[in-house]
């Protein structure tokens, strides 16, 4: 679990976060939604320590993360998967060399060892066989997935994915939504995400965070989206003229 207490955030004079009030929940979907310049990336970036926030904590369980020095940052941290929007993987190296990366990094583990966990999470993402392979030769959902598997390959307790299905068409989309979702639900794993996807929020939104300029003006499940009565919500969630028509469908 982690919980972001009163949490503001200002540069300069511009104040993008505005006192955020929210529990991410363990073993769910954590959705982070709003339009661009709401203040969903700024959030992420609180939560993670990337940055910090003008006023504010952040909690994971009853560990004050705000408050942590470096070596109790990164102890945190440790415990942190991070998928990023672009994949982020290292073209001069491979698939197997890429997911094996943090645990070259942060454990003593042999290379045997460390292979087995390389070859389990390429399992775990559909990807078995594909160790030699650079990023170059790999789709876009397939390198998303190479992201994945990277990202759970030290068994983290957080998942953090930022935009995970930019760039990719409708039906890789759903797939990489599957996958973490599964992926969240067997391992009780605290994930975050930061999306403008709305076929992620109302097929794994578990508990969604909606921000509007800087502020959490609604919170709940996919399932109370379409009957909300907010109305920044409702702009954002029915921009498109096939989510009007679903909205009134969903009122009659």
């Amino acid at each position: 679990m982690i919980r972001a207490e009163n949490v503001f955030k200002t540069f300069g004079v511009q104040q993008v976060l505005k006192g955020i009030n929210f529990t991410f929940e363990a073993g769910k979907n954590n959705l982070i939604i709003g339009r661009s310049g709401a203040g969903k990336t700024v959030l992420l970036k609180i939560l993670v320590g990337l940055q910090t926030p003008t006023t504010g904590h952040v909690f994971y369980d009853d560990v004050n993360f705000t408050a942590l020095d470096k070596a109790g940052m990164r102890a945190i941290r440790m415990k942190i998967g991070m998928l990023f929007q672009g994949s982020a993987l290292f073209d001069s190296l491979t698939v197997e060399e890429n997911i094996r990366f943090p645990l070259d990094m942060f454990t003593n583990k042999t290379y045997k060892e460390k292979l087995e966990r390389v070859n389990y999470c390429l399992e775990r993402v559909n990807l078995a066989g594909n160790n030699k392979k650079y990023p170059s030769e790999l789709s876009g959902g397939m390198q998303k997935r190479v992201g994945i598997a990277r990202a759970i390959v030290l068994e983290p307790q957080y998942l953090f994915c930022d935009e995970p299905n930019s760039g990719l068409d409708p039906k890789t989309s759903i797939l990489i939504d599957e996958l973490i979702s599964s992926i969240t639900h067997e391992n009780n794993i605290t994930t975050i995400i930061n999306t403008h996807d709305m076929n992620s929020v109302m097929e794994i939104g578990e508990n969604i965070c909606f921000l509007h300029e800087g502020r959490l003006e609604w919170s709940g499940h996919k399932d109370q989206v379409l009957g909300s009565e907010n109305e920044n919500l409702q702009s954002f969630i029915f921009a498109s003229p096939f989510l009007q028509r679903l909205r009134k469908a969903a009122l009659k």
